[in-house]
Formats: structure tokens, C-alpha cells, sequence
């Protein structure tokens, strides 16, 4: 779900939207608050309800003038009917749904046992989007966890991950935020995340490397600063590699 906003912002809607594109109506509000709309940034809190589905049928428009553009007979060919509003779909509510819908909500518990322990999760499947040439990436992650005062369910690791790559990215900076948001959902004292993919932007096109793959990782608190620690959680991570075969 979008988030709401003030009602001022809402009640000339039905005039606004005779003058405006959505997608315009939407970015002034964004800038007129001085917030940054990059590739991988969420601007739920600036979409009003009922605006989504006005965004869907502009993008769906969008993408005619492309395949137009590209000479494809969408009005004949059977095959490109409706692909304009597949895509429009595809964009908005599944691969780039971080960009555009809420964090899912993850419900915190506190430490009782003062667990001290780390622990890793993984792997989870990743799935984004080369913000350069709009291909997939699709890979794996691992995070690894010494808890702080709170705690937060298993799942809940797989549920932030998707929605943050759930965006147009490139990966150093989807490791980047994926741990600045599961910092603030659960404060660890330590955190490890380890991320592995294949880029189809070197598969696909450009030089064409079927196998090449990329890895990083972000390491911070007690992981960074003891070795022991940083070491344990690769090695965690080493063994849950080897029993997935990846």
C-alpha cells in the first residue's frame, strides 16, 4: 500500500490531473520537499492512493510511443496487443515495486534472552535491475546478524531484501541500503550482508559473459572490528554456499 498524504495535497486533485500528467503531479511534489527521486529510491510517501493506478495507464502509454518508436505494429501484430500494459504492470508492481510501495511491515521483539550468538540467513534470492540498461540481475544474499536489544523474524530478512532490490540498482549500492534498512528494523551489534549475481548486462549484451558473476559485501559494528567475528560469519556463510551447490 502507498502511503497517505495531508488532504491539502489531494482535494485539487480531480483539477490538477486535467492540467498534469500524474508522473509530473508526483515529482513536484517530490521536489517541492527537496528529496531525492534517484533509480533506487522509494517515493512511496509521495504517491496518494488511487495515483498508482493513474501512473500504470501513463507508463502503459509510454511504452506504445517506445514500441512504436522501435516499428512494431502494436495495433496488428497479436503478439504486442497489450504489451504496453503488461509492461506498465511488470514495472510498477512487481520488479521496481521498491521504488513504489512501502516497506512491508516487520514487527520487532526484544532481546529477553540477551542472545549474543551470530547467526546467517541465507541464501535469499535477490532480484533487481541494472540501472543502466534496465536488464536483470539476479542473484543471492547472506545476512549475518549478532544481535543487539531487538530481534526480528527469519523471514522478515527475505521480505526487506526483495524490496530493496526491487529497484533499478547497481549492486554495491543495493548492499549499501539494504543494510542501512535492517540497521534501523533490528539495531544489531553486528551485520554482515554478502551478495552474489550475474548481471545480464555482461550476459546478455556488451561483452557477453555467460559465467561472470559479482561479489560484495558490507560488513559493520562488531563484525567489522573483530576478525574473529567477520571470519565466523563468512565461514557461516561458506558452509550454507556449499549446501545449496551455489
Amino acid at each position: 500500500m502507498t502511503s497517505t498524504l495531508p488532504n491539502d495535497n489531494i482535494k485539487n486533485f480531480d483539477e490538477q490531473i486535467t492540467n498534469k500528467l500524474i508522473s509530473e503531479i508526483i515529482r513536484d511534489r517530490i521536489k517541492s520537499k527537496g528529496v531525492r527521486f534517484s533509480a533506487n529510491d522509494n517515493i512511496a510517501d509521495f504517491i496518494n492512493p488511487g495515483e498508482l493506478e493513474i501512473l500504470e495507464k501513463e507508463v502503459a502509454s509510454r511504452i506504445r510511443d517506445l514500441l512504436k518508436s522501435l516499428i512494431i505494429d502494436i495495433d496488428n501484430d497479436h503478439n504486442t496487443l497489450e504489451t504496453a500494459e503488461r509492461v506498465s504492470k511488470m514495472y510498477l508492481n512487481e520488479v521496481f515495486k521498491g521504488r513504489y510501495y512501502e516497506q512491508p511491515k516487520v514487527t520487532s521483539f526484544p532481546n529477553d534472552k540477551n542472545l549474543d550468538e551470530i547467526y546467517t540467513v541465507g541464501p535469499i534470492s535477490v532480484r533487481s535491475a541494472c540501472s543502466h540498461h534496465l536488464v536483470p540481475i539476479l542473484g543471492e544474499c547472506w545476512i549475518g546478524i549478532k544481535p543487539g536489544n531487538k530481534v526480528i523474524g527469519l523471514s522478515k530478512f527475505a521480505r526487506v531484501a526483495d524490496w530493496v532490490f526491487s529497484r533499478p540498482h547497481i549492486q554495491e549500492e543495493a548492499v549499501m541500503i539494504l543494510a542501512d534498512e535492517i540497521e534501523k528494523l533490528c539495531e544489531p551489534k553486528g551485520l554482515g550482508i554478502i551478495v552474489k549475481a550475474q548481471h545480464y548486462c555482461m550476459k546478455w549484451r556488451g561483452v557477453k559473459e555467460p559465467n561472470t558473476s559479482m561479489i560484495n559485501s558490507v560488513v559493520r559494528g562488531d563484525f567489522r572490528h573483530d576478525i574473529s567475528l567477520k571470519q565466523e560469519f563468512f565461514e557461516l556463510v561458506k558452509q550454507q554456499s556449499s549446501n545449496n551447490n551455489y
